[in-house]
């Protein structure tokens, strides 16, 4: 069990593909919007021959919940976003370290399972 406790392990999530098509004017207020949900922007464009641009970027499924609406809102119902799944990623940080994102999730999951605080490696050590 110890071994397993310095093992330093990671949590990996979902990531979603996310493509953005909205009007060149609203453009700031969606990269405002994915930059609050720790996404990675790969791509834009603007679409020839229209005020339109094309985002994609990277969002982590935990943080797209409510994407759609916000988005919407930011920009008076004229971003237009399209998900799907594209690959896994570690999560960033210690899931052992409650103030890192990792160390967050596995907080929360714990209080839902109704189980203690995450254990130490000291509770497994043998004691000489």
């Amino acid at each position: 069990m110890s071994s397993m406790l310095t093992a330093k392990p990671v949590l990996v999530e979902p990531i979603y593909l996310v493509e953005i098509q909205c009007p060149e004017n609203t453009a700031g207020q969606v990269y405002r919007l994915l930059g609050k949900k720790r996404s990675q922007i790969l791509e834009e464009y603007k679409v020839n021959g229209t005020l339109l641009y094309n985002i994609k970027a990277y969002v982590p499924v935990n943080e797209s919940s409510g994407l759609t609406e916000q988005l919407r809102e930011a920009t008076s119902g004229k971003a237009f976003p399209q998900c799907s799944f594209h690959h896994w990623a570690n999560m960033p940080g210690d899931p052992f370290d409650l103030t890192s994102k990792a160390g967050q999730v596995c907080q929360q999951i714990r209080r839902l399972k109704h189980m203690n605080d995450m254990p130490r490696l000291e509770d497994f050590l043998d004691k000489l």
